[in-house]
């Protein structure tokens, strides 16, 4: 396991989270995410570990199959009225999927 790969992996997902969230909080109103938070959150959060994958190097289908995984149990915390510890525990999930994944080598140059 790769360690380092593991905290930046959870920084990058953590950051790039975090900065669509508050995006969307501050540009729309509660009752969209009442109507389409559904697909929103999901959408949002792969698109975040496509992100995490190419400024890591990481293979896309892979990090997103791990993506996919990790946010279980966010969606378990969104049944359960716990959603930001859902996303919590997604996150560290997905960085130890993250820093179990072999990288992308470098091309030859």
């Amino acid at each position: 396991m790769d360690t380092s790969l593991l905290w930046r992996s959870a920084l990058l997902q953590l950051v790039a989270v975090g900065v669509i969230f508050a995006v969307l909080a501050l540009t729309l109103p509660k009752s969209f995410f009442e109507t389409w938070g559904w697909i929103t959150g999901p959408v949002a959060w792969l698109s975040c570990a496509a992100l995490t994958a190419r400024l890591l190097d990481l293979p896309l289908g892979n990090t997103l199959l791990g993506a996919v995984l990790a946010g279980i149990p966010s969606l378990l915390g969104v049944i359960l009225g716990a959603h930001d510890v859902g996303g919590i525990v997604s996150i560290a999930l997905f960085a130890l999927w993250c820093a179990r994944t072999e990288r992308r080598p470098l091309p030859a140059r």
